[in-house]
């Protein structure tokens, strides 16, 4: 697809041999047989003039018009682009940089409100005196939040568009996440923090816009840069919570952690609407004018010819239609994967805190009604060798993104699985600090770089008219799996080490094979229509 000339209007495309005006003395046509014949003229006058042994020389008579060169009487080219040509032509650029800046702050924010849980219950386990189980239904009830929203989040954006799906979340997110602070009982933080899982839903919705706008060749390597940000958001949490809950308590540390989310309800207003949700909606006008954005803040020169459909849209926003003949077992399978991936991140987490901050607590004053008798607050140093885990995501990121292109996506993910099962299981054999901070760092880096690998492959393989609701099925999923997690790694962990490593191991091995068992590799493709 050509580039738009200087002074052409939109509803053309420049094509070699069509559409080109000639210079005076190129007025030469071919015949179907391949013998050049003189080309008639078109005299001021606005007759047709009969074709000259001048004009056939190639001379055009003074006054007439300009004659245009016809390579191809038998072949109309056709002048319409789709969105993903339009992507892959005006490249990476401004916008997506300016892009990245605001969904990174998004997945900044939810970072932060999901590291929070593994200092939240430890600091409520000493103010409140909270049991072993009320900790875990914390972090449980924010994934349930989560869970029962994601779907809604998904139908959200596929009908009204990823922008106030978005927007609403920022929000929402912003005044529970406030309001959490404030809480008076026990009873009114879990109802708050359930609403906070609710608005969370929406933020895989933001790799979903991301991933829209990325050429081809960036695509991956940029959603899993991604993981940066939330990293970013893990360290910077862990550090606030070492400044703030020592000396002013969890309160404050709940209020400090939802100034990101204050910012990024500031800005969604000037986040771009998908140019493929507004093509599959009938709205090409929009879709068009958000491209030649694209193409100005890139200085790129934006492409002629009509903008049209990339595929038949099918049904809309339709949960049914994930399990239909030909996405049944791809869902499936990635439902598993999904689940099995939050359930080994979430629980490595939670398990980081235990093992740094708790080890010397005893299993019977754990479960105890009135456990304050042995709170024991995360010191100075559970705090920075938790640090030191979190900044192993870093390493993990940039590894995926080398691996992710080289072996692809399936065999990324399978191989990313099996040495996470091998790291945990490797909690057992030591109870050297050292030695386990290094341990745990290098299971948090796979673990990080596999989620993340997820959200590469799962935007690839639905098409664009499932791709919000493929995604927010699979997030629910996943939160199912998160949901369970703090009742292994903070419940059966204290009564069972053996017991917590082994059932994470065990998930971790399934879901390698699960990745084998996808049915489409996605690397280098475009995306699915």
């Amino acid at each position: 697809m050509k580039s738009r000339r200087a002074g052409m209007s939109r509803g053309y495309e420049e094509m070699d041999g069509a559409n080109v005006p000639r210079p005076a003395g190129t007025a030469v046509a071919t015949a179907p047989g391949g013998t050049p014949t003189a080309a008639p003229e078109v005299g001021s006058g606005g007759a047709v003039a009969a074709a000259t042994p001048t004009a056939a020389t190639g001379t055009m008579l003074a006054g007439a018009a300009p004659e245009f060169e016809l390579a191809s009487v038998s072949v109309v080219p056709d002048d319409t682009y789709t969105v993903t040509q339009a992507v892959n032509a005006l490249g990476f650029g401004w916008f997506q940089v300016k892009l990245s800046l605001c969904v990174g702050l998004c997945w900044m924010a939810d970072s932060m409100e999901m590291t929070i849980l593994s200092v939240l219950g430890p600091a409520l386990h000493c103010d409140w005196g909270i049991t072993r189980y009320q900790q875990a239904l914390v972090t449980t009830v924010v994934f349930l939040g989560m869970m029962l929203s994601s779907t809604f989040w998904g139908h959200l954006s596929d009908r009204y568009g990823r922008k106030p799906a978005l927007t609403l979340c920022g929000v929402l997110l912003f005044l529970y996440g406030l309001l959490s602070s404030v809480a008076p009982s026990f009873g009114w933080l879990l109802l708050l923090r359930g609403l906070v899982g609710f608005a969370i839903g929406c933020v895989p919705q933001s790799v979903t816009l991301y991933a829209e706008f990325l050429p081809t060749k960036q695509r991956a390597k940029c959603v899993v840069l991604l993981d940066c940000f939330w990293a970013l958001g893990a360290c910077f949490e862990v550090a606030l919570a070492l400044a703030v809950t020592p000396n002013l308590g969890w309160r404050w540390l709940l209020g400090l952690s939802a100034a990101p989310l204050f910012i990024f309800a500031i800005i969604t207003p000037w986040l771009p609407e998908s140019a493929r949700y507004h093509v599959t909606s009938g709205q090409s006008d929009k879709a068009l004018n958000t491209l030649e954005q694209i193409a100005k803040d890139n200085r790129r020169p934006m492409l002629l010819g009509r903008l049209v459909v990339e595929g038949p849209s099918g049904s809309r926003g339709s949960f049914k239609a994930l399990l239909g003949s030909s996405l049944r077992r791809t869902t499936l399978l990635l439902w598993f994967i999904w689940m099995s991936c939050a359930f080994c991140y979430y629980g490595l987490v939670l398990m980081s805190t235990e093992l740094f901050g708790g080890k010397n607590k005893t299993i019977t004053d754990a479960l105890a009604d009135d456990a304050t008798s042995d709170c024991q607050p995360l010191a100075t140093t559970d705090y920075m060798d938790l640090l030191w885990t979190t900044l192993a995501e870093f390493p993990g990121i940039f590894a995926t993104i080398y691996v992710i292109e080289k072996f692809g996506r399936k065999k990324t993910m399978a191989l990313q699985f099996l040495l996470y099962a091998g790291c945990v299981l490797m909690i057992t054999i030591t109870d050297v600090r050292i030695f386990l901070t290094i341990i745990l760092f290098m299971a948090r880096g796979v673990i990080a770089g596999l989620f993340q690998a997820a959200y590469v492959y799962t935007p690839e393989v639905y098409p664009t008219a499932l791709r919000s609701v493929g995604v927010g099925g699979c997030s629910a999923l996943a939160r199912l799996g998160a949901m369970a997690t703090p009742y292994i790694a903070q419940v059966l962990f204290q009564t069972s080490i053996w017991s917590a490593v082994a059932v994470y191991g065990i998930f971790a091995i399934f879901a390698s094979v699960a990745c084998i068992l996808l049915p489409y590799e996605t690397r280098g493709a475009d995306l699915a229509h």
